[in-house]
């Protein structure tokens, strides 16, 4: 079937909380090459991982020397069979702790290391699994996608480091921009290309295939990779070229910002708020931008958080416009001359994807 380059299956996902996505190798050992400094010495745990069958596990548990890592641990929800999908049948979880080679084999081996059952289900909420989590240094996994938020909540909770996969839209969320905004959280270096899930999952029309095995296979075009471990991308200055245009660099109506629908048209010479794409965020580095809010779109896919600013409105008059969560914002009662975001409610659209709103660092 055609992989066309839509982003519907993580909705769906979190619509039918459709949760199992299993993440290739390729995939992890793609992210993982840049983080190797972090995990000498450190203990890792795979909480949302089957360690007979988790890739998160094996990659870690076959390179557990070349990291230098102290221990590694993975749980699993209600799973007692060695199965790459947990059918849930099972009133109990199983973990793992796994501290090196001891067979000198350098082959890990976990029906030799010894798979143990929780008392409970191995939910990562559960008093078990968190008293696991308070021994980590760093939680590397793929979270169910509809418990992402407090998923994220619960390592911010416990000051965790971690390297999670998510759905780019959970960017919009609230809780998870707050994060983002304070540099508590940013985005990794890759995008998961394709995951593995459970047989019984329904066919999409686009993104979904299986393969000459019958395995079932989803591509999520907009799975991404957070984390706050320090990476060096982050560090790298975003070199753009354009200067300021009126004719490109459109004023929204509705709050003193411009239009930057492409983040190679950030301008040089502006340094005052504009709106940029959330894509934005693979490019972001804290030394040189600063994030200040957060656009709502027609089809409410963001919550709107903008920075206290005095508006001028088109009769000359002037408003604070402070905090827009609640859905309050100036209107206008004709269409607009120049590009708007204006809320859920407004007659008239122009602008259907968020948008997140920067400016240059150590502006006003």
């Amino acid at each position: 079937m055609e992989n066309k380059p839509l982003n519907r299956s993580l909705g769906a996902a979190r619509a039918t909380k459709q949760d199992e996505f299993y993440t290739q190798l390729s995939d992890i050992e793609k992210e993982l090459r840049h983080y190797t400094k972090h995990f000498k010495g450190k203990t890792v745990l795979c909480n949302c991982d089957d360690p007979r069958v988790s890739n998160f596990f094996h990659f870690f548990s076959y390179n557990f020397e070349k990291l230098e890592l102290k221990k590694l641990i993975a749980t699993c929800y209600k799973n007692q069979n060695a199965d790459l999908f947990s059918t849930h049948v099972a009133e109990r979880g199983v973990y793992l702790e796994y501290k090196g080679d001891k067979s000198r084999n350098r082959i890990p081996d976990p029906a030799k290391i010894g798979v143990h059952n929780f008392k409970g289900d191995g939910d990562f909420r559960s008093e078990e699994c968190i008293a696991l989590l308070k021994q980590a240094d760093i939680v590397v996994t793929n979270p169910p996608f509809s418990l992402f938020r407090e998923y994220v909540q619960q390592l911010m909770e416990h000051d965790k480091k971690f390297l999670i996969i998510g759905n780019q839209n959970a960017i919009s969320y609230k809780e998870i921009f707050e994060t983002i905004k304070q540099n508590e959280m940013w985005l990794g270096y890759t995008h998961p290309v394709a995951f593995v899930v459970p047989d019984h999952y329904e066919m999409r029309e686009v993104r979904s295939w299986r393969g000459e095995d019958g395995t079932n296979w989803r591509s999520l075009g907009n799975a991404c990779w957070f984390t706050n471990l320090d990476i060096q991308k982050r560090h790298e200055e975003l070199i753009t070229v354009m200067t300021l245009d009126s004719k490109k660099h459109l004023n929204y109506d509705n709050y003193d910002a411009i239009e930057v629908s492409k983040i190679k048209d950030i301008p040089i010479d502006y340094d005052a708020a504009m709106g940029v794409p959330v894509t934005f965020l693979e490019k972001y580095n804290p030394d040189q931008f600063e994030i200040i809010g957060i656009t709502k779109t027609w089809c409410g896919m963001a919550s709107k958080k903008y920075p206290t600013q005095i508006q001028v409105n088109r009769d000359g008059t002037q408003s604070e416009v402070s905090k827009l969560n609640d859905g309050a914002a100036l209107r206008s009662s004709a269409r607009p001359t120049g590009r708007t975001y204006y809320i859920v409610g407004e007659q008239y659209f122009t602008q259907t994807y968020p948008r997140i709103l920067i400016r240059r660092k150590g502006q006003p």
